[in-house]
């Protein structure tokens, strides 16, 4: 990953705690916010005054640049979440952007394994099914495992695929050793990563480039037995390449966090195949993300103050 860029603002200049808004709604209920932004030191003022903006919504993009355009004195901007698709077009580096990259990795990583023992156990079938059925299924020990995308997710499923004793293949965009993992590919490779998998799990960031990186002509490359697992974002995936994968036992299934469109209206041929396990956008809820946000946000304040890089970068080259 390329390294955290600098934050704007330097300790030797700073006479007084950091000035951060909260937006779009400063009084929204967001107290957990407040006491993580006190804790790193900062005080909550209104954007008319302040230096750095806590953006608590993924939507509302429009608000944002209005905002910005309004307060040109705001020198970094905080966005919720690692996914930004909706701010992209508006990070410049005349300010610092950052995000939630990173701090979700664990729960992330979690739902993914989940998903993927789901779906080779062949539980997709037996929760749909009314009647005894026979023996369905395949082991994840020993098996190959595929993941597309080399960041926080990535490096966490890893661990968690330790005691699985499985032969791992990470395709990212920089080339590097990653513990446990038997072989790294670089990005224009990962076709060639998807045959002979039991299981590709797809966790990289939305770009131009990976936008549906995942078609017939990918899912054909597949062994018919491996499920794919998508804890991204659903344009990752030609939907409707998938449904006729699907049908047609192109692959064993798919398990699915996020979907396109989203949310997956209720007649979409996916949510009753029984090779196709379909959660509602559930990698990290509410209950995981408060405590993780807020010691992103306390030791960014704090970095802030400091004049440290901080965590969590955005790169307007990159994308993510």
């Amino acid at each position: 990953m390329p390294p955290s860029k600098p934050a704007s603002s330097g300790s030797s200049r700073r006479t007084g705690p950091p000035r951060i808004a909260i937006g779009p709604d400063p009084e929204g209920g967001q107290h957990w916010l407040k006491g993580a932004i006190g804790a790193g030191g900062g005080q909550v003022v209104p954007v008319e005054e302040a230096e750095a903006l806590m953006w608590t919504k993924p939507r509302f993009a429009d608000q944002l640049e209005s905002v910005l355009a309004a307060n040109t004195q705001i020198r970094w901007v905080q966005l919720p979440y690692a996914g930004i698709e909706p701010f992209v077009h508006l990070v410049q580096d005349d300010r610092d952007w950052t995000c939630g990259k990173g701090i979700f990795a664990e729960p992330v990583a979690e739902l993914a394994l989940t998903l993927a023992l789901a779906g080779l156990r062949g539980l997709g079938t037996y929760v749909k099914s009314t009647t005894w059925l026979g023996e369905s299924g395949r082991n994840l020990v020993g098996g190959k495992v595929t993941i597309l995308g080399g960041g926080g997710i990535a490096s966490a499923l890893v661990r968690m695929l330790k005691p699985f004793d499985c032969h791992i293949t990470v395709v990212r965009n920089r080339i590097e050793e990653m513990d446990g993992v038997d072989q790294v590919l670089a990005a224009d490779r990962y076709v060639d990563a998807l045959a002979g998998a039991d299981l590709v799990v797809l966790a990289l960031p939305l770009t131009a480039e990976t936008e549906e990186m995942i078609s017939l002509t990918e899912l054909e490359m597949m062994e018919n037995h491996a499920w794919i697992v998508n804890i991204s974002r659903g344009k990752h995936i030609v939907t409707d390449d998938l449904v006729w994968a699907l049908q047609n036992g192109v692959i064993g299934g798919a398990a699915l966090d996020v979907t396109h469109p989203e949310p997956l209206p209720d007649d979409h041929p996916l949510w009753t195949m029984t090779n196709c396990i379909i959660t509602p956008h559930i990698g990290a809820t509410l209950e995981m993300e408060e405590p993780l946000l807020s010691e992103r946000i306390t030791s960014n304040v704090r970095r802030f103050a400091q004049g440290k890089p901080l965590h969590g970068a955005v790169y307007p080259d990159l994308g993510y």
